[in-house]
């Protein structure tokens, strides 16, 4: 049985104060209640501590945006792994199609940080997603499969630790545009598939998938009732406490009585 995961990635927004009253305001919508769902927050590296020391009476999730395979040394402005475990990080987003597109991050450079995320006993979400003009040109399946082994597949699985994937279509991140649930469906099972010829069958049914792209209140429900989409990665959503606790609760509904 997997255990959905909803994962707020607030990019570069949120001051320390900012950071502070959106988690304070989370609390107060979904503490106390029986959620089957984890819950997890990507705050800006400014923001790590004061989101830690909040989420510090929770079982909520704290987590990286990003960061470099060295432990150490002249790298002017990266952060290490170390570095994000010492604060409290569990989780690390990896390959973010805003790395790749816009900073230029390789599938080799994805690859790098994997084995050294995982090295760190740290978790890493794996993004993976096409652009527009690849899903018009019918390489979508081409592509995820391409990224997926470029970062997974140099892993071996007696010592592979856990790792999540996320499926974005770089078309639908920040757009407004969201996959439709037999898009999105059809990409997670292929995903899915994948792992279960490269790693294990049993690997593949235990790795929790998720869909990320314009997730919202509105549309999280559908998403979540795909048998291979086992929660999201939210992006301009989880800026807003009444609307990520909304995601939040509609995915664990959704999860339970899609008995996920």
């Amino acid at each position: 049985m997997r255990v959905p995961l909803i994962a707020g990635n607030w990019k570069m927004h949120m001051t320390r104060p900012e950071a502070r009253e959106l988690v304070r305001g989370l609390k107060a919508r979904l503490m106390g209640k029986e959620l089957k769902a984890q819950v997890a927050l990507a705050p800006p590296f400014t923001a790590l501590e004061t989101v830690a020391n909040e989420i510090a009476d929770t079982n909520w999730i704290l987590v990286g945006q990003n960061a470099f395979w060295e432990e150490k040394g002249a790298f002017t402005g990266e952060i290490s792994f170390g570095m994000l475990a010492e604060v409290g990080c569990k989780m690390v987003i990896l390959g973010h199609s805003e790395r790749r597109h816009i900073f230029g991050e390789s599938d080799e450079w994805v690859g790098k940080k994997v084995q050294a995320c995982l090295h760190w006993g740290l978790v890493p979400i794996v993004c993976v997603g096409e652009t527009l003009d690849e899903r018009e040109r019918g390489l979508t399946l081409k592509v995820v499969e391409r990224q997926l082994e470029s970062a997974l597949g140099g892993l071996e699985e007696k010592v592979a630790g856990e790792f999540v994937v996320a499926y974005e279509p770089v078309w639908a991140i920040g757009t407004g545009r969201t996959a439709t649930p037999e898009q999105a469906q059809e990409v997670q099972a292929m995903v899915r598939d994948w792992l279960g010829r490269r790693f294990s069958p049993m690997r593949a049914s235990k790795t929790r998938i998720l869909y990320g792209g314009s997730v919202k209140p509105e549309n999280i429900r559908e998403l979540m009732e795909c048998p291979d989409i086992d929660g999201a990665l939210v992006g301009g959503a989880s800026l807003d406490a009444v609307g990520f606790a909304k995601i939040v609760e509609e995915g664990d509904r959704a999860a339970r009585e899609g008995g996920k």
